[in-house]
């Protein structure tokens, strides 16, 4: 048995041995099994494929390790076969109907019979249900059992998405019978035993279409004692919706919670959590309504540091409904109209605008990563397509409720973590020591002189954010800063928040649609109550399969649904279900923008652009389009007919003959040249000024000598004619950008931690990228001595493959017609 040197004691010891869990397929057709004790995936190659799908639960064998010991299994038996309906477009194919799934992760198409297809026909998108599953030989076949409609349908996007990521988007009819019986308005008995707040001046501020409020705030000057002991600061007030009060654990509306653990925001629609009569009702914060809630009062000092704080259950009045805008034109210009609208709660702002201050020179101090990120909104017409994309921009109004959620999450980690009750909180850990290491190699690469210890704090990134906040590649390095952390999870394992510089972290603030938030609730009741709060064992038997724990923890294995025993391991398994779904409901939500935006620019092929290069690997650039916020990959072979080396460490292209880099920063001009709605891909062409088509021009002429001449002229005069119509370009001035409110609520003000997870997403992309070209490298770099004898054995092997070809169905994906 071959052991390869590079692999540890741990892992040649897993050689041989069988490995439980599901499969991942991938586009290119392996993929991985992801194994239920959360040790490394286990590599499947295409052939070991063929009779598998991706969601299907395996048993496998590791076979063999790759030099890096990554293990690589064959399969031995398939415990369970994926049994929820595939969505793909029927197609008709020289007679014979088959669906083209939209998850391409499945690498199949499915065939369907001609007496299966219902009512459907050719290029709408259905549901199939497999009826035979795939073999070495065989595709799978199914049949319809639902027609959603044809791929332009206004909304089709979204019905893909939900359905394609399994995202819960129809309550029971147990939920929606007992949310019927739930009252209209708060009673007087369920007032008992709570404060009364309904004449403080608590107010929600939210954006232009948000419908259900969360948090409701007031703040005022406070004073206590005297002499040296005396406390001069604020009162903060964070009330939240009181939703544990209606949703009780084990009932039909907790079992539908629990399964979605989170709303899921599209444009122009939302998938709650909970039923709208909760929602957008009986918990929402409605101006001039009374409402239950959960408070956490705080004493905040002059400096921001919070002095004193206490939970207790309330109930409220909001005296006003604000928005973003209208708070932040409050702020700037306290006798404009919009304060004189509002004059009587004009001093109650401008108390939170004095609280919030003062925390936020308290994260400064705190050392808390911040980063400047654009944000975009999509603004969608009467059909849901893209009317435009603008920017989102963050005023004082939303960083003033970001803080004051964040002081209120920061009391509930430390009243919970203070009781030793058991429950979720927000981890967020810092760079692993791969990551460091790429970080500093990239910082000493640009030259700048400050680096990151062996023990990072988040006040050295931050350090390095403001150092370099004015260099022309400052977007690149933060993006770099970003990439090098690590996700943020619900855990029961306070590790806590690296990247707002926390020592405790949990979320509280939004029980309406995020069920971590719920259960935080329940857990400070009970330690209100003097009592404990135990998990229901319903939410072990509808937990997802356990991810990986990351970073420090990820050397042990973690518990599955069915072996969680402890009171640990079950609040564990809830952790990883809702930071499972709440990726997922990330994902849905991406997959449709990306849907939006193809369909977006390809109305727009041909057209150029002028862009900012956001990311860089060894297949190409990736590009951002300054007026759409769209983006697109140029791929290495459209930079020129030269080799460009990629360097990982400035993550940069470099032409080795002409010396033309591109980085991430750099400014190019673009073509749109290619659009793939089922791929969501959109793939530029770089339009080249002046000098850098003379400088290609000369590699060319050093490549091919003077024999091309001709294709040379043609080159120069195609050269010229962009270089003038980029010159003319140039000259006119970019339209102004009107910035339109989206139809339907959106979640709260984005932060860094926000854009680490979406970086997160990406590089995912861009690693799977990688390895495709990689495979691709290795395959065509063949010693020619290994290829002459392969050339000599080719007949021989030829015949036996024709044979063998004949007897298997072919399982490639056929190319598709019809409309995108």
């Amino acid at each position: 048995m071959k052991n390869f040197k590079n692999a540890s004691p741990k892992q040649n010891n897993s050689l041989m041995g069988e490995v439980e869990g599901t499969v991942q397929g991938h586009r290119d057709g392996h993929g991985f099994l992801m194994p239920d004790d959360g040790q490394p995936d286990v590599y499947l190659s295409s052939q070991e494929m063929h009779a598998v799908m991706h969601g299907d639960r395996l048993r496998v064998r590791v076979v063999r390790l790759d030099k890096r010991g990554r293990p690589e299994g064959r399969v031995l038996e398939i415990l369970e076969r994926r049994k929820k309906p595939i969505i793909g477009r029927l197609l008709l194919e020289s007679g014979i109907w088959l669906v083209a799934p939209e998850d391409k992760r499945y690498g199949q198409d499915i065939l369907v019979p001609k007496n299966a297809i219902a009512n459907a026909t050719a290029g709408q998108i259905v549901a199939v249900e497999l009826t035979e599953p795939p073999s070495l030989y065989s595709q799978p076949v199914g049949r319809v059992t639902e027609v959603l409609g044809e791929i332009d349908d206004p909304g089709m996007e979204i019905e893909i998405a939900v359905r394609k990521y399994e995202v819960p988007h129809a309550f029971s009819a147990d939920t929606l019978a007992q949310a019927a019986k739930l009252p209209d308005r708060v009673r007087a008995a369920d007032m008992k035993n709570r404060i009364d707040l309904r004449d403080v001046a608590l107010v929600t501020i939210d954006g232009e279409d948000a419908r259900d409020f969360d948090d409701a705030v007031y703040c005022e000057p406070h004073k206590q004692g005297r002499g040296k002991t005396a406390f001069k600061g604020w009162r903060l007030l964070v009330a939240i919706a009181d939703v544990s009060h209606y949703v009780k654990p084990g009932e039909p509306l907790d079992r539908d919670a629990y399964e979605r653990a989170t709303s899921v925001y599209f444009p122009r629609r939302v998938i709650p959590m909970l039923p709208e009569k909760l929602s957008n009702g009986l918990c929402s914060l409605n101006p001039e309504q009374d409402r239950l809630s959960m408070v956490c009062d705080m004493l905040v000092t002059e400096e921001g540091e919070l002095h004193a704080y206490q939970f207790y259950p309330a109930v409220i009045n909001s005296h006003a409904r604000f928005t973003y805008t209208e708070v932040a034109a409050i702020l700037g210009n306290t006798h404009g109209p919009e304060a004189h609208k509002r004059k009587a709660l004009v001093p109650h702002l401008l108390h939170l605008h004095e609280v919030y201050r003062a925390l936020l020179s308290q994260r400064a101090k705190r050392g808390a990563v911040d980063f400047e990120t654009t944000e975009t909104q999509i603004v969608c017409d009467d059909n849901g397509r893209i009317e435009k994309i603008v920017p989102r921009t963050r005023n004082e109004a939303h960083r003033l409720i970001e803080e004051a959620m964040l002081a209120a999450n920061v009391c509930a980690a430390d009243f919970i973590a203070g009781g030793k009750h058991a429950s979720l909180f927000r981890v967020h850990e810092g760079p692993t020591p791969e990551k460091r290491g790429t970080l500093q190699a990239y910082l000493r690469a640009l030259g700048i002189g400050m680096g990151i210890s062996d023990d990072p704090t988040p006040g050295e990134f931050q350090a390095i954010a403001q150092a370099t906040k004015d260099r022309p590649d400052a977007q690149q390095i933060h993006t770099m800063l970003l990439r090098s952390m690590q996700q943020a999870i619900y855990t029961p394992f306070n590790s806590g928040h690296f990247g707002l510089a926390y020592q405790a972290y949990t979320h509280f603030t939004s029980p309406i649609r995020r069920y971590p938030d719920l259960l935080v609730h329940r857990v400070i009741k009970a330690l209100l109550g003097a009592k404990k709060y135990a998990l229901d064992a319903h939410k072990m038997e509808a937990a997802n399969p356990m991810p990986k724990r990351p970073g420090k923890q990820a050397a042990k294995a973690a518990p599955t649904a069915a072996s969680a025993s402890t009171e640990a391991e079950r609040w564990e398994v809830v952790g990883a279900h809702c930071s499972a779904n709440e990726r997922r409901a990330d994902e849905a939500s991406r997959d449709v923008e990306a849907w939006l935006k193809c369909r977006y620019m390809r109305d727009h092929l041909g057209e150029e652009f002028a862009g900012t290069v956001s990311a860089v690997t060894s297949f190409g650039l990736f590009v951002q389009l300054d007026a759409m916020y769209v983006e697109g990959l140029i791929h290495i072979t459209e930079l020129g007919g030269e080799y460009f080396r990629f360097d990982e460490v400035r993550q940069e292209l470099r032409g080795e003959r002409t010396g033309i880099r591109y980085a991430t920063g750099a400014r190019v001009q673009v073509q749109v040249s290619r659009v793939d709605l089922d791929g969501r891909k959109i793939d530029f062409r770089l339009v080249r000024d002046g000098d850098e088509a003379r400088l290609l021009r000369g590699a060319h002429r050093d490549k091919f000598g003077d024999k091309h001449g001709g294709e040379g002229k043609r080159f120069d005069k195609r050269a010229d004619k962009r270089a003038r119509r980029d010159a003319a370009s140039a000259a006119k001035s970019a339209p102004p950008v009107d910035v339109e409110p989206m139809p339907l609520p959106t979640p709260d003000a984005p932060t860094a931690v926000d854009a680490l997870e979406r970086i997160e997403q990406a590089d995912r992309v861009l690693q799977a990228e990688r390895r495709k070209t990689a495979r691709a490298t290795k395959s065509s770099n063949t010693h020619p001595v290994k290829a002459a004898k392969r050339t000599a054995r080719g007949p021989a092997k030829s015949v036996v493959a024709k044979s063998s070809a004949g007897a298997a169905a072919k399982t490639t994906r056929r190319k598709r017609g019809g409309a995108n």
